[in-house]
């Protein structure tokens, strides 16, 4: 019967090169109910805020067992392993379907001594992956739900009389956004890699609360030191980034985050609102992005020196409005430094690794819409 398999052409190509051929689609999902899951998130409304342990626990263990659902089917299947593994969470009928899907993958003609390996990224970012000495081991994620917690409580509605940082704020979202990747590290290490990398976060609100969950390929380079205190180094570095940089000799040591929480207070609001109805510069709320800016890329530099980093590459920033008139900044890149040692196989990228797959199924007038990439 005929293959039937999620690859494109290109990762085909890609796979081919490292001696892999294309395998089947394989699935694994897990229906929960969740009801119960509002209720508790409720709870914490209007409360300082933080992390929401049940609701983090049943995420998780809902996913795990799709995904070992997914693994089982292709290793039924005889695969060396799935590459471009994604979870979803779709909810119906009061019910969650935790739903992760991939393409396995075949060893190819000559002998295949890797153990089997699931991957989060593409066969093109698996060939890029690999080239650069990163062996993949395990798709891996972790994850945190959380209360924002500023609508009603009063410290929150305390503080945002004063214009400036809201240090209590800070300290929780920093904490927060911490434990998922505490525990996508903690997953890495729990296989044996030595890294995790091409590591991608989501955040959304779900059954009253927010989640934040990250995902990445746990992976074992050998000539890679651990982070300091025996943790897997971090990246969100893209597969081709990863590579480029291994060229020049460089490794990621980790992936930082930085959250700062300002408040404009009570008196600068009023002069923004009034100043909202003329034209020209707000300069109150100018200053105040400015400072939320500087604050959390001051975390993020302070936390590269302390780990002896060269850079801080990749860097994104975000900035949102989170209620009761305060703002979240937020900065994230990988911090890396010279490495002796690391190497990449092949001098150059074939152009099938870095072509960016174009989507031919155009949404028409069916009531759905794809994912179309970039």
């Amino acid at each position: 019967m005929a293959m039937v398999t999620g690859l494109s052409g290109n990762e085909i190509y890609c796979l081919a090169l490292k001696d892999y051929a294309p395998g089947e689609v394989v699935v694994g999902n897990s229906v929960n109910s969740m009801g119960f899951l509002g209720g508790i998130a409720s709870g914490f409304r209007g409360v300082l805020g933080g992390e929401i342990e049940p609701i983090s626990q049943a995420v998780e263990a809902g996913r795990q067992a799709a995904f070992d659902r997914m693994v089982g089917e292709a290793r039924a299947a005889g695969a060396a392993g799935v590459t471009g593994v994604t979870g979803e969470l779709r909810d119906f009928a009061g019910n969650t379907e935790f739903l992760f899907v991939g393409s396995a993958v075949m060893a190819g003609e000559g002998p295949c001594d890797q153990p089997f390996f699931s991957s989060a990224g593409s066969a093109q970012e698996l060939y890029c992956n690999i080239d650069a000495g990163y062996r993949p081991i395990s798709h891996v994620f972790g994850n945190v739900a959380y209360s924002i917690g500023v609508g009603g409580g009063i410290i929150g509605s305390l503080k945002t009389m004063v214009r400036g940082e809201i240090t209590e704020y800070s300290d929780i979202f920093n904490h927060t956004r911490h434990l998922a990747l505490d525990r996508i590290t903690a997953q890495a290490r729990a296989c044996g890699a030595n890294a995790v990398i091409g590591i991608e976060t989501r955040i959304m609100i779900w059954h009253g609360a927010h989640e934040m969950v990250m995902t990445g390929t746990a992976a074992h380079n050998p000539v890679l030191p651990a982070a300091p205190g025996g943790l897997p180094v971090t990246s969100d570095l893209t597969a081709e980034e990863l590579w480029a940089m291994t060229q020049l000799g460089v490794a990621p040591i980790k992936l930082l985050i930085a959250a700062s929480v300002y408040s404009l207070g009570i008196a600068g609001g009023f002069k923004a609102m009034i100043k909202a109805f003329t034209q020209g510069e707000i300069s109150d709320l100018t200053t105040l992005v400015h400072d939320a800016r500087e604050s959390a890329i001051g975390r993020l530099k302070r936390e590269a020196d302390a780990l002896g980093a060269d850079d801080v590459v990749g860097v994104k920033t975000y900035i949102a409005e989170i209620g009761n008139g305060l703002i979240e900044f937020l900065a994230v890149g990988t911090a890396v430094r010279r490495q002796a040692g690391v190497a990449v196989t092949t001098q150059h990228l074939p152009a099938q690794a870095i072509i960016a797959d174009r989507d031919t199924w155009i949404e028409d007038s069916l009531g759905f819409q794809l994912n179309r990439k970039s």
